[in-house]
């Protein structure tokens, strides 16, 4: 089982010049699986939470497309609080984390590839069922 250490931080390759700058990802060569779902957070207001909850399978890479907000990774026994801030890099979370997002500035656009199309069966939202199934696995 992968615990925070399997969480990376992940420089994204960009072009910059006097037009301006554009940044990529690609399925396999950047993050380890392939992209089936795209989705972003904006507009999140002051003091709010998003995530708060974890995956049984699914994996993501989170990049902060504009703007910033914390992550706050938790395996279950180590928890650990990421800024991220630069769209030249994304946050990679394996299957099996607990995350809460929080700290959004006015501008904060969150953009998640994930390697799974939504499935409701997928989430883990009580933290406790989470505890229990990371015991189960161990």
């Amino acid at each position: 089982m992968k615990g925070i250490e399997a969480c990376k931080l992940v420089e994204l390759p960009h072009i910059q010049d006097e037009r301006g700058s554009l940044g990529f990802v690609e399925s396999g060569e950047h993050i380890p699986f392939e992209i089936a779902r795209i989705y972003y957070l904006y507009d999140v207001p002051d003091e709010k939470v998003r995530g708060a909850h974890a995956h049984k399978n699914l994996q993501q890479l989170v990049i902060p497309i504009s703007g910033s907000f914390d992550i706050e990774l938790d395996d279950g026994e180590i928890k650990k609080t990421i800024h991220l801030s630069s769209p030249n890099q994304g946050l990679y979370i394996c299957p099996m984390i607990w995350r809460d997002l929080s700290n959004f500035s006015k501008d904060a656009v969150c953009l998640v590839l994930a390697s799974e199309k939504y499935d409701e069966a997928d989430y883990i939202r009580d933290y406790k069922n989470f505890e229990l199934a990371r015991s189960q696995i161990q």
